[in-house]
């Protein structure tokens, strides 16, 4: 009868080892699959960061070329919206640069290129009074907007620039 016992034993005992065993592969690969998603969102916080950065370096062009007035403003608030509306890292930047968004929520729906062709002389003449009193309403805002979007967008940079140690 002892011998039965022990035979029970020996057999409870290989049980719980098997199962520890089983429990100890899964536990590895349940690490082994958080490291990888782990790894997988930080290669696509880089992704996003170096497509952000990129955006960034237009904008910061786009915004020296406006204050030094080699760019129209109708045409860089434009450009200026698109861009920033692209970033994958930041949102609400039209709260924080209400006149650049402005004066392109005034001229979005103006005619341009081709379309610009197409229209009647004074079809035009009244899309560039639209404009021109676009611009002239929001023209201090957006010098305004565009110190703070220099300086944002710098700040915004260093902050994605990986230093050089």
């Amino acid at each position: 009868m002892s011998e039965y016992w022990f035979y029970l034993l020996l057999l409870g005992v290989c049980i719980v080892l098997a199962l520890a065993f089983y429990a100890g592969r899964l536990l590895q690969q349940v690490a082994q699959q958080k490291a990888r998603q782990l790894k997988a969102e930080q290669d696509q916080q880089v992704a996003l960061n170096k497509h952000d950065k990129k955006i960034l370096d237009s904008v910061l062009l786009i915004t020296r070329a406006m204050q030094q007035e080699q760019c129209e403003f109708d045409e860089g608030c434009w450009r200026l919206s698109v861009l920033l509306s692209s970033l994958k890292t930041m949102s609400e930047l039209s709260a924080k640069f209400p006149n650049i968004y402005g004066l392109y929520e005034a001229i979005k729906d103006l005619a341009i290129l081709d379309a610009r062709k197409e229209l009647t002389k004074k079809e035009r003449m009244r899309e560039d009074y639209q404009r021109m009193v676009a611009l002239d309403k929001m023209h201090d805002g957006v010098v305004t907007d565009l110190k703070a979007l220099h300086q944002f967008t710098t700040e915004q940079l260093v902050k994605l620039t990986p230093s050089q140690a």
